[in-house]
């Protein structure tokens, strides 16, 4: 990128005070040394909510399971502007290297989320502590991100009612700090799983022809599967369809009778989702009558795809322009094909979800979920203006909109 060297020498201080900074990058340290999974975070709730009570401010804790939601009054009531981090890891072993490397074995803080849980609580020291802002804002810290289930529960929890907007944020080691990827529409793929159960019949290996063997049934589906994004559809609708796990047989000598097939369909377009879905269906169904195979196939729906409105997304390029100026912007590069359950919250109200740059340089090549991922700190003081700003000039649109005439 050609802003890339200017913007990596951005300065916290001029984005937020000293001592903010300090107790975002502290909070990260200790989040990062205690990692835990999906479901797990009852220390990581406790962390915050004492972090916000220090700062005179009471939470809601075990909110969709072990989430935490703050309500910060705004100048006037009306629709209230939410903000979300999630705060899960990941069953990876750390291998970064970094002096406050995970404590646990096993669990590592390997997708940014111990920077997103703090990135927030900076984003609570801005607005408790400034401005008032225009409108109620609420924080919302979830949990089980991972899992795709952390939103449904925190939203069968009520932290949507009477929400008008809302915003957040995942870490990129694709963009430098100081850079903020922001774009409507598709941003997020939908994430659906599947498995592919085969029975034949097994037999011994000297006489294939009194089998019915799983394996080649199964190997034929691998191919065949692999076609359909290929064939049959527009190569202008990003899709995967990947197939993760082959379990068949249990000797050199013994035609396996079952086999299982395991993967994952990303897509951006509700359409394109469905057509993959049935194609799943009916190519293994063809290919197990053809060998005479009984073949049953399981699709488990996953999050959706996560889709940028324009007006909140217009927001967001504003609140990024003020913070660090319109070069600091860019479009996504590529089509994000990972999911992210934030999409469950846009199924309810409007909102935006964006890209904090956060490269380390020498690292750039370890993506989110390796056990080497890292990001800079730097990137902490970025989320958390921009965050607070956007809460400011969400608050006064929806101020706009419920009263026209003033």
């Amino acid at each position: 990128m050609s802003l890339a060297s200017d913007l990596l020498m951005v300065d916290p201080a001029e984005l937020v005070p000293g001592d903010v900074f300090e107790r975002m990058v502290a909070l990260r340290r200790d989040l990062h040394e205690n990692p835990e999974l999906s479901g797990e975070e009852t220390r990581t709730a406790r962390r915050i909510a004492d972090e916000l009570s220090e700062l005179g401010v009471e939470a809601r804790s075990e909110v969709g399971g072990t989430g935490v939601v703050l309500d910060i009054p705004g100048k006037s009531d009306g629709p209230r502007v939410a903000l979300r981090a999630d705060t899960d890891a990941l069953p990876v072993h750390e291998e970064t290297g970094l002096e406050f490397s995970s404590k646990r074995d096993g669990v590592m803080h390997a997708c940014g989320h111990d920077g997103h849980t703090s990135l927030l609580f900076g984003a609570a020291m801005l607005l408790t502590n400034g401005e008032p802002p225009p409108l109620p804002v609420r924080l919302l810290w979830q949990p089980a991100e991972e899992r795709g289930a952390g939103a449904k529960a925190m939203i069968a929890d009520g932290v949507l009612d009477g929400v008008g907007m809302i915003f957040g944020g995942h870490l990129d080691r694709h963009y430098p700090p100081g850079v903020l990827a922001i774009s409507d529409g598709p941003v997020n793929a939908s994430s659906d799983k599947f498995t592919i159960d085969i029975h034949g019949q097994s037999g011994h290996g000297a006489r294939p022809h009194e089998a019915v063997d799983a394996v080649v049934v199964g190997s034929l589906l691998v191919t065949a599967i692999q076609t359909v994004v290929s064939r049959e559809v527009d190569p202008a609708h990003p899709s995967v369809l990947s197939i993760g796990s082959f379990h068949a047989g249990s000797a050199p000598n013994v035609i396996a009778g079952t086999a299982r097939l395991e993967g994952t369909i990303r897509t951006q377009e509700v359409d394109v989702r469905d057509h993959l879905r049935q194609a799943i269906i009916r190519i293994s169904k063809s290919i197990g009558q053809l060998h005479g195979a009984e073949v049953d196939v399981e699709i488990t729906g996953g999050t959706p795809p996560v889709v940028n409105l324009p007006e909140p997304t217009r927001l967001a390029r504003e609140a990024a322009e003020q913070v660090l100026g319109p070069e600091a912007i860019v479009p996504l590069h590529t089509a994000n094909m990972g999911g992210e359950d934030f999409s469950y919250y846009l199924e309810h109200v409007p909102g935006s979800y964006i890209r904090f740059g956060g490269q380390v340089k020498g690292r750039e090549g370890f993506p989110a979920h390796s056990s080497r991922f890292d990001f800079d700190e730097r990137a902490l003081a970025v989320g958390a203006r921009w965050l607070a700003r956007v809460a400011h000039l969400a608050g006064e649109h929806l101020s706009r909109v419920e009263s026209p005439g003033t």
